[in-house]
């Protein structure tokens, strides 16, 4: 197994580097650059875009002393220019910048955002609050309610209740995460009908102020929706995946033999079937985290006022904010491959049966 390991945290280092390569490489061909940004500001453009579909119609890019190709260089000397791409590094070619960006990454210096004033690995700390709120509840109760639905649902396989919780599970998964939040919003904060609660924010604003189980209760007040509905997709998802799982095994023939033996309902279900069945449901629980984690949903947090990595690389990709994206994209990128190693030695865990050594011998 240690083999193993190694190999695979050894294979970590090309694809991450694969990663930032192509990432890297597609942002030299999309237009609207950090100093493109930077200078349609000066000149009072507001967003670089607009210029580059032509939306000023008759820009003239003439410099004091020469021509540029930045479009929003109207009226700016050349040296100012050369002087901001001195400042962010863009005067030197993209294959030394992409070595040197590199080097930092692998020392985990990330850098400053070009457009905040703060390091890179602050601003993440201080939107990380939100995405773990999301992930982490998101994730638990998922796997609360799943699990002993999709257990139940395949012990009564074909009856009523499998039939009618099937149905609400298949109108659950349909409903788009963004649009159940608007419905949660209209319904339970004031929308059109109950004002129980609140619109934006992790927390209130005298949260500082309340004792230590009010500030339990009114952070819990405050996640309620936007943790409802980035929950159910992966729940309509895991409920399902339990129920077949449980399904397979069910039928094998350990199954028959351990209950022709005498063996209670109960004691073959949960001393036998569920350790088989739940393998790839518990071995799945560090991907399905991260994934909820670092696929923080825009839509939601903007629905909910939030301010998490969502917004945060939404913000960063729209202003071109290097740093930001391709410091969180190598750091999130590494913790993922990391969590696909852990996965596999959850699998090992769960049933020490699964030997990844002798399978790839």
């Amino acid at each position: 197994m240690g083999a193993y390991i190694l190999r695979r945290l050894l294979l970590v280092i090309p694809t991450l580097f694969g990663i930032m390569v192509i990432n890297f490489t597609l942002t030299q061909f999309v237009p609207g650059g950090p100093i493109e940004q930077i200078l349609a500001r000066l000149d009072g453009g507001g967003d670089v875009f607009e210029t580059i579909s032509g939306g000023s119609g008759d820009v003239d890019i003439q410099l004091d002393q020469g021509e540029s190709g930045y479009a929003g260089a109207r009226g700016l000397p050349l040296e100012f220019i050369e002087e901001l791409e001195r400042e962010f590094g863009f005067d030197r070619p993209p294959v030394e910048r992409f070595f040197l960006m590199m080097w930092d990454y692998i020392r985990f210096d990330f850098g400053e955002s070009y457009f905040r004033s703060i390091s890179v690995v602050d601003l993440v700390i201080e939107k990380m609050p939100v995405s773990i709120t999301l992930g982490l509840w998101s994730t638990l109760i998922a796997y609360m309610v799943s699990i002993p639905l999709g257990i139940r649902k395949a012990v009564n396989d074909g009856s009523s209740f499998d039939t009618w919780t099937s149905g609400l599970i298949i109108v659950a998964y349909a409903i788009p995460g963004f649009l159940f939040a608007i419905l949660l919003l209209v319904l339970f904060a004031g929308g059109s009908y109950f004002q129980i609660f609140p619109l934006r924010g992790l927390v209130s604003d005298n949260w500082e102020e309340l004792g230590f189980f009010a500030r339990i209760g009114d952070y819990l007040w405050h996640i309620t929706l936007p943790v409802l509905a980035s929950t159910i997709a992966s729940f309509a998802t895991l409920t399902l995946l339990t129920k077949n799982s449980f399904l397979d095994e069910i039928k094998k023939q350990y199954v028959i033999t351990a209950k022709a033996k005498g063996l209670s309902e109960r004691r073959v279900l949960y001393g036998h079937v569920f350790r088989n069945a739940m393998l790839i449901i518990i071995a799945g629980f560090p991907g399905l985290f991260i994934s909820v984690f670092f696929g923080a949903s825009l839509i939601i947090e903007t629905i909910f006022s939030l301010d998490g990595l969502g917004r945060l690389g939404f913000e960063a990709a729209v202003a071109r904010d290097y740093p930001v994206i391709f410091g969180t994209l190598f750091a999130f990128g590494l913790v993922s491959l990391v969590v696909g190693i852990l996965s596999d030695l959850m699998y090992v865990f769960v049933d020490p049966r699964i030997d990844f050594e002798t399978r790839e011998s």
